[in-house]
C-alpha cells in the first residue's frame, strides 16, 4: 500500500462577502494524495479548485477542516519556524509565468530565492553552482542567470518558475494550471517535464487544470470538483472510461477529438444540478462505487451507479 503523503479531511474555505453573503469556494471536501503520485483536480472556472490548492499550502487560512502533511496538521503550524520547515517541503508552481515572476529582479535571484531563505548554500559560489543546475534541470542554460524575466518566452519563464520550487528539494509540489497560459504547442514541453522531474526526484504533485486531455496525460488519480465540491474522484483511465457523476459526463463530453466526423455528430451534454432528486435529509456524500471510484451521492443513486 502506497504511503500516505497528504490527506485532506472535511476542507472548508468559505469567504464572507459582506452583507451576509457567504461564498463556500471549498465545501467540505476530503481526499487523500499518495507519496509519488499525481493526482489532477478538474473542474469550470470558479469551482474552487485552485482556492483548494491554495489552502492546502495555507496562502489561505482554512476556515475548517483539516490538512495533514505527512501526518502532521499544518494549519496547526503557528511559529514561523515550523512554517518555514513545512514550505520547504511544499511548494507551488503558479498558474501565470508572468506575473509570478518579479520583473526587477534576474533569474538568479528568483531562484535562489528559498536557497536564501532556508540557508542552503554555504557561499556565493555554492549558491551560483546550485542555480546554474537547477537552470540546467529545467532545460535551461546557466548563462540565463543573469537575464531578466522579460527577456524569455512564456515557456522558459514557467521553467524558471520550475526551477524556483525545485530549489529547496520539495517532496510535494501544488501545480496551480501550470500550462493554461502557454501555447498548445509548449503545454506538452512542460507537462513532459515535469513528469520527468517526477520519476528522478520521486516528486508528488497536485495538479490543478480545466483542460481534462492534459490531466489525464499526467494524473494517476484524478478528482472533480463543482461549486466547491468534490463530486467525482477515480483512478485516470476509469474516469474517463467510465464517469458516473452527471457532472464529470458533461465535462468529458466537452473534450474536442481530432476526428472531424466525430466532431460532427458529438453530442454535448450539460449537467443540470436538477437531476438529482434529493429528498428532505438524505444525506448526500463519497460513496465508493467501485474500488478507489468515488462518487458525491445519495443512497439511492448509489445502488444505479453500483448497477451501471
Amino acid at each position: 500500500m502506497a504511503e500516505k503523503l497528504l490527506e485532506i479531511k472535511n476542507l472548508k474555505q468559505y469567504f464572507n462577502m459582506g452583507s451576509s453573503n457567504e461564498v463556500r469556494a471549498v465545501d467540505d471536501i476530503s481526499f487523500d494524495i499518495y507519496k509519488g503520485e499525481t493526482l489532477g483536480l478538474v473542474g469550470e472556472s470558479g469551482c474552487g479548485k485552485s482556492t483548494t490548492g491554495r489552502t492546502i499550502i495555507r496562502l489561505y487560512d482554512a476556515t475548517g477542516g483539516e490538512v495533514l502533511f505527512k501526518g502532521e496538521n499544518v494549519h496547526a503550524k503557528k511559529s514561523k519556524g515550523q512554517l518555514k520547515k513545512f514550505h520547504q517541503k511544499m511548494q507551488m508552481i503558479f498558474q501565470d509565468p508572468y506575473a509570478s515572476l518579479n520583473p526587477r529582479t534576474k533569474v538568479a535571484d528568483i531562484i535562489a530565492e528559498g536557497i536564501d531563505i532556508h540557508g542552503l548554500a554555504k557561499s556565493p559560489k555554492e549558491r551560483m553552482d546550485m542555480v546554474a543546475h537547477l537552470l540546467e534541470t529545467v532545460g535551461l542554460n546557466r548563462e540565463h542567470a543573469n537575464r531578466y524575466p522579460h527577456e524569455f518566452s512564456g515557456g522558459q519563464r514557467q521553467r524558471i518558475g520550475i526551477a524556483r520550487a525545485l530549489a529547496v528539494n520539495p517532496e510535494f509540489i501544488i501545480a496551480d494550471e501550470p500550462i493554461s497560459a502557454l501555447d498548445v504547442s509548449i503545454q506538452a514541453q512542460v507537462v513532459n517535464l515535469m513528469k520527468k522531474l517526477q520519476k528522478e526526484k520521486g516528486l508528488t504533485y497536485l495538479f490543478i487544470a480545466h483542460d481534462l486531455s492534459m490531466v489525464k496525460y499526467i494524473s494517476d488519480r484524478i478528482g472533480v470538483m463543482y461549486f466547491g465540491k468534490l463530486v467525482e474522484l477515480a483512478p485516470a483511465e476509469d474516469l474517463y472510461n467510465n464517469p458516473l457523476h452527471p457532472y464529470t459526463q458533461s465535462l468529458l463530453s466537452a473534450i474536442p477529438l481530432p476526428d472531424p466526423d466525430y466532431e460532427r455528430t458529438r453530442v454535448r451534454q450539460t449537467y443540470d444540478p436538477a437531476v438529482h432528486q434529493y429528498e428532505q435529509g438524505e444525506e448526500i456524500k463519497m460513496r465508493e462505487v467501485t474500488p478507489g471510484h468515488f462518487v458525491y451521492c445519495s443512497e439511492k443513486e448509489f445502488k444505479k451507479y453500483k448497477e451501471q
